[in-house]
């Protein structure tokens, strides 16, 4: 019973020996035994149920199945060759969409290096997703991450340093003039706090706050660090504040100077396979120029 081909890599070796005559050069091609070729020859003509080649002391000659085979083969490689010269062309083009994605609170942070690659760039549609959620570079949920915390361990991603982050709290200037400053970590009494209504310990400042400031301090609770900046922009407490996203909020001022135990950083993640990309690269690169400082 006649058998289809599972596999391109089936009519790859049948299209090689026709296309150079003897399994030694097909062999040569595919960079492996010339027994191999022989076994793989035998075994698709089995499949097939017909002669492929006329098998003579000088190599092999198509029959006019194996003329068929070679014909068709060697029209799909020039399609497939022709494609990817389209996708290699639209891709030098800086063109198509580009998901970056980041925590809420970095987005603001992220928008000047965006209107700049979109002057330089305008054929390519950034995408930006801010969200808590780790998103899967793998599954192609996105092309650039960037990610504070921890850093990144995945095989396949390519992880790069962008910067130190560096964290105080912050306060209104109502606030200040009624309560004044921090003199140290170790002296609070009499403050107000705000604080995540996730306990989100993986960040330094939020574990500190847990684990020192006591319920009765804490005037406030938010689900995002955008919601507790303007809590303490209207003097409700305290706010912990990286300086990149302090930067946004003006009215606030910085009460104790940015403790060391509290810095943290900023990682540049890309997945592997598209990490070369022109776009990506060109991206990345303008992020570093701009904003890694």
């Amino acid at each position: 019973m006649k058998q289809e081909l599972k596999h391109w890599s089936d009519i790859q070796i049948a299209f090689l020996v026709a296309k150079y005559g003897t399994l030694s050069k097909a062999a040569t091609e595919l960079e492996v035994h010339h027994s191999t070729v022989l076994r793989h020859i035998d075994a698709i003509e089995s499949r097939l149920g017909c002669k492929l080649f006329q098998r003579h002391p000088r190599g092999y000659t198509p029959t006019e199945a194996g003329k068929l085979l070679f014909e068709e083969a060697q029209a799909t490689e020039q399609r497939l060759e022709r494609l990817v010269g389209r996708l290699a062309g639209q891709d030098k083009d800086l063109s198509g969409p580009l998901v970056v994605t980041t925590v809420s609170t970095l987005a603001p942070f992220l928008m000047p290096a965006i209107r700049k690659f979109n002057d330089l760039y305008p054929k390519v549609q950034v995408e930006l997703v801010a969200d808590a959620r780790i998103f899967k570079l793998e599954y192609g949920e996105a092309h650039v991450s960037l990610r504070p915390g921890q850093q990144p361990t995945d095989a396949d991603y390519v992880v790069q340093h962008f910067k130190d982050t560096h964290t105080t709290f912050y306060a209104s200037s109502d606030y200040i003039q009624r309560h004044g400053t921090l003199a140290s970590l170790k002296q609070f009494k009499g403050h107000k706090f705000l604080n995540l209504s996730e306990k989100k310990n993986n960040i330094p400042a939020i574990r500190w706050t847990n684990e020192n400031v006591p319920e009765e301090a804490i005037s406030f609770v938010g689900s995002e660090f955008s919601i507790l900046a303007h809590a303490a922009i209207n003097g409700l407490g305290l706010v912990p504040l990286s300086q990149d996203i302090a930067c946004q909020y003006p009215k606030l001022i910085a009460v104790l100077p940015p403790p060391k135990e509290w810095e943290d950083n900023l990682w540049l993640v890309t997945h592997r396979d598209i990490h070369h990309s022109p776009k990506v690269q060109a991206f990345t690169k303008l992020l570093k120029q701009e904003l890694a400082v």
